[in-house]
């Protein structure tokens, strides 16, 4: 074998793009020739967005579980795409339109839809760099986009199926507005935002009866011009006598109802309300009860309109300054409140939601969340954590219809045509020019388009070629269902629940069987990250910072299941100081092969079977956890294994080896020593692909091996019941125990390496007599570890070997069947060491006192995210277990 010299220090930069080029171009993100197929469809990101620490998380999380899924020999694919992105999309051009000068209007439908398709691709090529520079392993060949061809096709044809199943239907209802965005929103779109705003409380006159009034209260006066009737519960008492009578509508020359309803909740305000059915949902269900009259007072721009001809054109607020002076001039306002309330907000501009009546294409959505529940019930789709199956249930328990038309021209164009000669209504899969009713050729196709949604929620058969004669694309036929879905929270009603219902009514099953919610990323004090609090991290400034295997690493060592992850910059120091690890430990064991011959299946000594052992363990741990998506669980392992049991014990034991004269026990345990390396990167890989792949290349180059094999096609280790060696792990489980305390003794005492210590050890309880013959069997390597330069061993139940210097000073020690004594020599100043000691105490004391008194404020634990609470709690531990260990020495010492 040849020495191989790593660069010193560890440079990311150096070597990820290589490495990504060298993946692709190699095509490793295809599928293999496994029999077992995984799946995974990308959540697509908008088209004209930019990754953020969001996307980083989730398609870390899928790149690392497919990364697994390939090395174990399936047939893995995961497939990449983007959203079109309907109102986001089209806002950012519009914008870019407007800096120019440019109304959308006056360019027209067409031109401007090419403008989009150019801000598409420029964008486009973006996302997909950004997905390159973190690792993401995605096949490129079989990339989509929900506005391309073969996707628009198969829309088409759901909305077709839709309509002819009557599961489609379209008529005036209230919708969501987007007065901004001039197009309806689901509800699922709307984001309710606690508001300050007020309660004005007004009198309408009773008909027929001087200064009798009915009082009631609103928070938008202006609506009230669109009132059609007031309404009371019919249990009320206090208002049988009004029921069937009319009022005055203030301000308007005529008269309204009053109505009885349940709706009505008698114990809020007067137990009256107004009843305006075109601007408000609750009314609009009341009115349909009630046959009540529907009066649309403003414009798709949120502006009054010609119902009220002397507050037309008027925004909202004017209308509502203007009202609520006519108001208090005629006698009708009594006084206003300050409130806070729920107000609905626009998903995508933020601009306030206006109830509007107008008329839009819609989904019955309870066949189809029917049949989603009865799958999630039958165990066809299980969540990962599962207390998120509560939110699913309750969300298609309480199902609306899905307003899915949008007032927009980037999308899905709806394909239904109105033939103006005889008015009939047709819905085609083929573009059509004469009306199939009359044969007219005076028709007109529906200028709306589609939620984006609804191309979204086909995603997962889509992108396998369904729409190709359905299941007759190989794709489709080989990976549909697909395994696994990788998401966050947010999108449970947008997208999940809405993808096992298309999945269901359209191919008979289910998309996907395992759901992984993971949760979001917020900064350190538990907020979401936002332009406006300055709190945001670039995923993209991180990987050029720490590298993309940091970022993929530190992700997923904190993302627990259930919780959101709380970082910041310097959480990131985690994974780039572990991939530093990984680097270092490697380029020891590499730049020391020179002269070496690697010995074909060396025969392990005893320290080689107990780390077989070890890294058959780790295999069995990081894959129970991958399996089951606990993330961090798999993440700790491997830092547990590489770090603790590889680096900091293993290879620094196999230096005895290396320090003997004997040839051949050198060749035999750096042959060793590099298949447990080589078998540790695959282990690792998944976490850190691009180092591991990097020094995997390098090792190769170093055993001369020309095979071209790839780390990421590597077999990943798997466990193997005869390669546990539970007696080993034990026996070297004291000796470990042992060295470490040791160790930890010396770095408190600050007692460096060229001090040699001396040591008399007891071990106790089973097997002693045993425990202490493999130490003494060990011995020299216990000397290696723990800088001894004497030990003494035996079992029995009496004190350590007592049989060293007269008056010299000793520090007690202890473990799971274990005692100790360390006798510190001459060259220790105990003086010093003992003021250091207590000044630490000191130190640990303030800071219980200080976390104590935090951890017993009430609004403390109330307020503080649940993760900052545990961190806190863990630090008093941890504290209290130094100030004990240091209370201890000193003792010991006087």
């Amino acid at each position: 074998m040849k020495a191989i010299e790593l660069e010193k220090a560890y440079h990311p930069k150096d070597f990820e793009d290589r490495i990504y080029a060298l993946w692709k171009n190699s095509r490793s993100f295809k599928p293999g020739s496994g029999d077992k197929p995984f799946t995974i469809v990308i959540p697509p990101p908008n088209v004209t967005g930019v990754l953020h620490l969001g996307h980083a998380l989730n398609n870390s999380l899928q790149d690392i579980i497919i990364r697994f899924h390939r090395m174990r020999g399936e047939k893995t694919l995961w497939i990449p795409g983007t959203d079109h992105a309907g109102i986001a999309t089209q806002n950012v051009v519009e914008k870019r339109l407007r800096a120019g000068g440019i109304d959308r209007r006056d360019l027209g439908r067409e031109k401007f839809i090419e403008e989009t398709w150019k801000v598409k691709q420029e964008h486009h090529a973006i996302i997909s760099k950004q997905l390159e520079s973190i690792g993401a392993s995605v096949d490129w060949d079989r990339e989509r986009f929900t506005l391309d061809e073969g996707l628009s096709k198969a829309v088409r044809e759901v909305f077709v199926s839709l309509y002819e199943r009557d599961l489609l239907y379209r008529g005036n209802y209230l919708v969501n507005w987007c007065t901004s965005c001039g197009t309806a929103l689901s509800d699922d779109e709307v984001e309710h935002i606690q508001t300050p705003g007020k309660m004005y409380h007004l009198r309408y006159p009773v008909e027929g009866e001087k200064d009798m009034f009915i009082t009631l209260a609103t928070t938008r006066p202006e609506t009230m011009l669109g009132d059609t009737a007031v309404a009371v519960h019919p249990d009320d008492e206090r208002y049988t006598s009004l029921v069937g009578r009319r009022v005055h509508l203030p301000l308007c020359d005529k008269t309204i109802p009053v109505i009885a309803d349940a709706y009505v909740d008698r114990a809020f305000g007067t137990g009256v309300v107004k009843i305006t059915p075109a601007h408000d949902p609750n009314d609009w269900e009341v009115a349909r009860r009630h046959g009540l009259e529907v009066v649309n007072v403003l414009d798709a721009d949120g502006r009054l309109n010609s119902a009220v001809p002397k507050y037309q054109g008027m925004t909202a607020a004017e209308g509502r300054a203007a009202v609520l002076a006519d108001l208090t001039s005629g006698g009708y306002f009594i006084k206003d409140e300050e409130i806070s309330h729920a107000v609905g907000h626009c998903y995508r501009c933020h601009t306030v939601i206006e109830p509007y009546l107008s008329e839009q294409w819609f989904v019955r959505m309870k066949p189809l969340a029917e049949k989603a529940l009865a799958a999630w019930r039958n165990g066809e789709v299980v969540f990962y954590p599962r207390r998120w199956e509560n939110t699913y249930e309750h969300w298609l328990e309480n199902i609306r219809d899905w307003c899915i038309s949008r007032q927009l021209w980037w999308g899905h164009r709806i394909p239904a045509w109105t033939c103006a000669d005889c008015g009939r209504l047709s819905v085609s899969r083929e573009t059509i020019s004469v009306c199939p009713h009359c044969n007219s050729t005076n028709i007109t196709q529906d200028s709306d388009v589609l939620d984006t949604w609804f191309s979204s929620w086909l995603w997962p058969f889509t992108t396998l070629g369904w729409e190709n004669d359905k299941c007759a694309a190989e794709d489709y036929r080989t990976f549909y269902p697909t395994t696994t879905l990788v998401t966050a929270y947010d999108i449970i009603f947008f997208w999940v629940a809405r993808m096992i219902m298309a999945g269901l009514e359209f191919t008979g099953r289910a998309p996907f069987r395992d759901i992984y919610i993971h949760g979001l990323i917020r900064d350190k004090k538990g907020r979401k990250m936002s332009k406006s609090l300055g709190n945001g991290l670039d995923p993209l400034e991180l990987v050029d910072e720490f590298g993309a295997d940091a970022l993929k690493f530190t992700l997923a060592f904190m993302c627990a299941q259930g919780q959101d992850l709380l970082v910041d910059r310097e959480s990131f120091k985690l994974g780039s100081k572990f991939a530093n690890k990984v680097w270092n430990a490697s380029r020891y064991i590499l730049m020391n092969l020179e002269g070496r011959s690697r010995i074909q299946n060396p025969v392990p000594a005893a320290l080689d079977t107990w780390m077989y052992s070890r890294l058959n363990t780790a295999a069995k741990t990081i894959t129970d956890a991958f399996l089951s998506y606990r993330y961090n669980d798999a993440s700790l392992a491997a830092y547990e294994f590489f770090w603790n049991d590889f680096c900091d014990f293993y290879v620094e034991a196999t230096k005895l080896s290396f320090r003997s004269g004997d040839e051949g026990e050198k060749d035999r345990a750096s042959s060793v020593l590099l298949d447990v390396l080589e078998k540790s990167l695959a282990l690792l890989h998944p976490l850190l692909p691009f180092v591991t792949e990097e020094i995997y290349l390098k090792l190769k180059e170093a055993v001369e091996d020309t095979s071209g094999q790839l780390l990421i096609n590597y077999p990943y280790p798997r466990y193997d019941e005869a390669g546990h060696d539970e007696k080993g792990e034990a026996l070297f489980a004291v000796l470990r125990d042992l060295t470490g305390a040791v160790r930890t003794l010396r770095a408190e005492c600050t007692i460096t390496g060229g001090i040699k210590l001396e040591l008399a050890v007891i071990t106790r309880g089973k097997s002693a007599d045993e425990k202490a013959a493999f130490l003494a069997q060990n011995a020299e390597l216990v000397k290696l570890l723990a800088g001894l330069r004497e030990m003494r061993i035996r079992a029995g139940d009496s004190p350590a070997s007592p049989d060293y210097p007269q008056g010299a000073s000793s520090i007690g020690l202890a473990g799971r069947d274990w005692e100790a004594r360390v006798f510190l020599g001459a060259e220790i100043n105990l003086s010093l060491l003992k003021a250091k000691f207590e000044k630490n105490l000191e130190r640990d004391k303030k800071f219980i006192t200080g976390l104590e008194a935090k951890l017993a404020n009430g609004d403390f634990l109330k307020n503080a995210p649940r993760e900052l609470v545990e961190g806190e709690k863990q630090k008093l531990a941890e504290a209290k277990e130094r100030s004990g260990k240091m209370d201890a020495y000193i003792r010991e010492m006087k």
